[in-house]
């Protein structure tokens, strides 16, 4: 261990597992204008996607849980990650997007991930 390397427990050695992993996907994961980076952040209430233009750096569309939209709504965690990713569908075909780059943010491509991934292709985004 390097000198002043602090030791994670639980919960912190778990998102800084995360958030290693994620850049280790950025550096090989990149969005354009023709196919925009797809970003999935999650945490333990909400889950946000984000379709990003890399070279401009410009979020095209966003969708979430915090939405008015679908705050509140009914079902499980799951039903929700559905929910946000039929909507960032939505409004990414309304920006002209008709294809994108996945970027799972270092989680897990299974569970509310997966859900979202899915809902968002039955929408019509091809990736």
């Amino acid at each position: 261990m390097a000198y002043g390397q602090k030791i994670l427990k639980g919960d912190a050695y778990k998102r800084a597992a995360i958030k290693r992993r994620h850049i280790r996907i950025r550096k090989h994961i990149s969005g354009t204008a023709e196919r925009p980076r797809l970003v999935v952040t999650r945490s333990n209430r909400h889950i946000v996607a984000q379709v990003i233009d890399d070279i401009k750096g410009h979020t095209l569309a966003s969708a979430s849980t915090l939405d008015t939209a679908i705050r509140g709504g009914e079902g499980d965690k799951s039903a929700q990650a559905k929910s946000v990713g039929a909507l960032v569908a939505e409004r990414a075909k309304a920006a002209g997007v008709e294809a994108v780059v996945f970027d799972r943010g270092g989680n897990q491509y299974a569970g509310r991930i997966a859900a979202l991934a899915d809902a968002a292709r039955e929408a019509g985004l091809k990736f």
